[in-house]
């Protein structure tokens, strides 16, 4: 078991060398247009796929660094460039790590490499969980799937929301309701093929920040998957509902992890690792235009309202970085979440990523309102982090409950 430690080896060191390098060069180049355009930036994503950022190989050796720290550090170093863009590249990940958390081995290795396509010809992919009346309420979930015996097809029906490559993506990752009865436990994750009938693209959403992210509404109509699309495969769904069943019965309170919960509890680092970079970008253009901006005679960063303003964004960001590292370290090292450590990394980085991009325009005064400078583009970003993949509230909740063992509502 790899000990948790502040110092990254040297293989790390330039895995994140060159991620800096390629988000400087090419990200940030292309983020206001591609914010301006509210477009999926393809360029953008296929230059990622023919270095090699955009990739099965990259992410699952990023994903299987014994130390934890591979994908945060990946994540805060493209996130640093530009969150849209960075969305883009990773957004396929989400629905990755579906599949990885509930599927088969053969599942595996024959939908993820389809998620990515390759350097020629990239594709993207889509984990669809969210819906209209069923967001952080998953047990509200309507998305039906019925399993059809007689040919060995699951039918998908319902309306899926807010999911990144929702309707472009060549792969989707939809979670639907096998046993209404059994509420947030009687759900399944299940891999709809590319250009399956019956899955449309609904609303695209104009969206305040992350503009160059897609996110649209995902229709299902008498969708039909054959029975190998299941994750996870049909007598491991139906030894558990037998389990969530006996337990309903007998009044035991067993938690039961569904599909959906597995993947965002896999992810609430990355995601406050997203944050870390963003506000990481924020506070680097403050601090640099609080050494070259001067008013009467001197730089702005001579005042104590402002340099102490700089000192509480770092000493926050460091902070967020750390609960970010030690989630990610523990969840590779089979540590279990006894306090909520990956709901609090999420919930600390992303409001220190709001709070610190508010706090760079005000640095920049007027400049910083104004789109000539990219902090106002971070400070829209960056409210997306206290609400996608478990809001702040929810989040503590989460801790609430953990740390008290009641059912706070």
């Amino acid at each position: 078991m790899a000990e948790f430690t502040m110092d990254l080896n040297d293989e790390q060191k330039e895995v994140r060398d060159w991620l800096h390098g390629f988000a400087a060069d090419v990200i940030r180049p292309a983020a206001a247009e591609w914010d301006e355009r509210e477009e999926t930036p393809w360029p953008v994503i296929q230059e990622a796929a023919k270095v090699g950022i955009y990739s099965l190989d990259f992410y699952a050796q990023q994903f299987f660094d014994p130390t934890g720290l591979g994908i945060p550090m990946a994540m805060e170093e493209l996130f640093w460039g530009d969150a849209g863009i960075a969305l883009s590249i990773v957004g396929t990940g989400l629905a990755a790590v579906g599949v990885l958390a509930n599927g088969t081995e053969e599942q595996i290795g024959t939908w993820i490499p389809q998620m990515y396509g390759d350097q020629n010809d990239v594709k993207v992919a889509a984990f669809c969980s969210s819906e209209p009346d069923a967001g952080s309420d998953v047990a509200s979930m309507r998305t039906r799937a019925v399993y059809d015996a007689a040919k060995d097809e699951w039918v998908l029906n319902g309306t899926k929301t807010w999911a990144t490559n929702g309707g472009i993506a060549n792969v989707h990752v939809v979670v639907a309701v096998v046993d209404a009865e059994l509420g947030s436990k009687g759900h399944a994750s299940f891999i709809v093929p590319p250009n399956t009938p019956g899955l449309s693209q609904g609303q695209k959403f104009k969206k305040h920040g992350i503009r160059a992210s897609h996110t649209a509404e995902v229709v299902l109509e008498d969708v039909r998957i054959p029975g190998s699309c299941l994750l996870g495969g049909k007598e491991k769904l139906d030894e558990r509902m037998a389990r969530a069943r006996e337990k309903a019965r007998s009044g035991g309170g067993e938690r039961v992890k569904n599909a959906a919960m597995a993947t965002f509890e896999a992810s609430r680092p990355a995601v406050g690792a997203m944050a870390v970079g963003t506000a990481r970008a924020a506070y680097e253009e403050a601090l640099e235009y609080a050494k070259t901006r001067t008013q009467f005679g001197r730089p702005i960063i001579d005042n104590q309202g402002v340099a102490f303003q700089l000192a509480d964004m770092r000493t926050q960001i460091d902070a967020a970085r750390l609960l970010v590292w030690r989630a990610s370290w523990m969840a590779t090292t089979g540590k279990k979440f006894e306090n909520a450590e990956g709901s609090m990394s999420k919930l600390f980085a992303s409001e220190t990523a709001k709070k610190v991009t508010g706090q760079a325009i005000q640095i920049l005064g007027g400049n910083g309102f104004t789109r000539e400078y990219p902090v106002e583009r971070m400070h829209r970003d960056a409210a997306i982090y206290t609400i996608f993949e478990g809001t702040s509230e929810i989040q503590r909740l989460v801790i609430a409950r953990t740390l008290s063992g009641m059912p706070i509502r």
